[in-house]
């Protein structure tokens, strides 16, 4: 899939009407290097590239895959979903540096926020990286919610409003571009819009939902993100596909003129009622600018498929060609507000330390109940780790949570990973042989994780628990709970310490 082209599937369409086609579009690919085909397609005019995990080794080989990317088209939008905190790709290998929303959001310094984000976007800048698919800007009010959880700053819309206007501005400081998400808010449910279609009502949308967007905009967000959620008594369809919400409530009512992006289109909450083709056409005639694609789908076939829809579309009449042209013009002056921002950027010193606030978000968020109980430097506590599905936006491939931090500490130590409370008291060592830590992340959302932790703590009074999910599990009196608010490394590694 990689070298192969297709000449025939494209040889009757108008260059003009396929290349407005390729540059709404922004898929992945697979490789530490652009492959061929993607070269081409950029040259032919492609809207730009996503990078995730698989794309990433070092920070100077991203460096070199974006000037590759840049010479073939100097307008193409690179983008990566890099919010801190659980959900980062130029540091999957090693967890994030800095600390992600909720965490921030529990300090609710808004300075610390900005300086935040604009570290993060100095490294960004760094390596060419154009856009960032952050902040998230929904307000998790649902504690039972799958995909968003600690990736939001909370549940107070006011408090998320604020936060999302600071890192808007610190990431658009360090001149790369923000995309605010998930319009019109996913922070209200109890479905992943990965694996299938959350349905949402209407109420508070306006005091709730909006707020952290209508922050965004006034801060000045290059892009909006669309959310793949049906907003009951709006429409009945997903918002990306959404006329009424993208145009009607984002452009006339809200006043945004920037980017509007979609999530990723390979999502369940697409693709699971319609083919991949099929949302794309839909989602552009809708309102939206720039097509993600390619998280799972990430060869040549599918921009093809994806481009000869669009073009297909114009020709029958489903897709007006002006609509098309004017998505392809904002996806090109987001190209342009790219070069603006990065002119005026000041950014750090290559040489000064990369992530000073960073580390001054971890030091205010863990927060430690109980009595705090230090094991001896020389001894390294016996980590269990309670193991759930994990949060698809993640990625596999990212290296989080308590058990690297304390390899870090103590080489040659190690975890035990358990997945229900059976394997759990299986694993449990006896007293006396050294200190225990139990990592825990969300005991509140499965059900064998509460009754689990009652049970251990009944045979170890004297382990120590780690929440690093959405707070919504109390420890029992007593007990040492060290709240994170997180699985970012640099919160990780405040943890240990903490309590060493």
């Amino acid at each position: 899939m990689n070298g192969t082209a297709h000449p025939a599937r494209s040889s009757h369409r108008s260059p003009d009407l396929r290349a407005l086609a390729l540059a709404v579009l922004q898929p992945g690919f697979v490789g530490l290097a652009p492959p061929d085909w993607l070269l081409r397609e950029l040259d032919g005019g492609l809207g730009g590239v996503a990078l995730f995990a698989r794309n990433i080794d070092t920070l100077s080989q991203v460096a070199d895959l974006s000037a590759v990317v840049h010479a073939a088209h100097p307008q193409a939008l690179i983008a990566i979903d890099e919010e801190a905190g659980d959900v980062t790709r130029l540091e999957h290998a090693t967890g994030s540096s800095w600390p992600g929303n909720l965490a921030l959001g529990v300090v609710d310094d808004v300075a610390l926020t900005q300086a935040v984000a604009r570290e993060i976007g100095t490294m960004l800048d760094s390596v060419g990286i154009d856009l960032d698919y952050a902040p998230v800007a929904d307000v998790n009010n649902n504690p039972d919610n799958p995909v968003i959880g600690v990736r939001s700053f909370g549940a107070d819309p006011a408090l998320v409003a604020r936060h999302t206007g600071a890192w808007v501005r610190g990431l658009q400081s360090a001149g790369v571009l923000a995309c605010a998400k998930h319009f019109p808010g996913h922070g209200d449910t109890a479905t992943d819009s990965h694996l299938d279609l959350p349905v949402v009502t209407l109420e508070g949308l306006e005091e709730v939902a909006l707020q952290p967007f209508r922050a965004a905009i006034e801060a000045g967000s290059a892009s909006i993100m669309s959310a793949h959620i049906v907003v009951r008594g709006f429409d009945d369809g997903p918002a990306t596909l959404s006329r009424r919400l993208l145009v009607d409530l984002l452009r006339s009512e809200l006043g945004f003129g920037g980017l509007v992006l979609s999530d990723g289109m390979e999502m369940g909450g697409i693709t699971g009622s319609m083919s991949l083709a099929e949302g794309c056409v839909r989602a552009v005639a809708a309102g939206v600018d720039l097509l993600c694609i390619g998280g799972g789908l990430a060869g040549e076939d599918t921009v093809l498929e994806v481009a000869d829809a669009l073009v297909d579309a114009v020709h029958n009449g489903r897709l007006d060609e002006a609509r098309l042209a004017d998505a392809a013009q904002q996806v090109r002056r987001a190209a342009d507000e790219r070069a603006r921002l990065r002119r005026t950027a000041t950014n750090a010193a290559p040489d000064e330390p990369h992530n000073v606030a960073g580390l001054e978000a971890a030091r205010r968020a863990v927060v430690v109940h109980g009595p705090r109980r230090a094991v001896e430097t020389e001894v390294a506590p016996e980590v269990v780790e309670l193991t759930a599905p994990s949060n698809i936006a993640v990625g596999e491939e990212t290296l989080t949570g308590l058990a690297a931090a304390v390899a870090r500490r103590w080489p040659g130590s190690s975890t035990t990973r358990v997945s229900n409370e059976h394997e759990l008291l299986d694993a449990l060592p006896d007293p006396g042989e050294g200190p225990l830590w139990v990592s825990a992340r969300d005991p509140h959302r499965h059900a064998w994780m509460a009754p689990a932790l009652a049970s251990l703590l009944t045979a170890r009074p004297d382990a120590v628990v780690i929440d690093t999910g959405w707070p919504g599990w109390t420890a029992p009196e007593g007990t040492t709970h060290v709240v994170t608010h997180g699985a970012a490394r640099v919160t990780a590694e405040r943890v240990v310490e903490l309590l060493s």
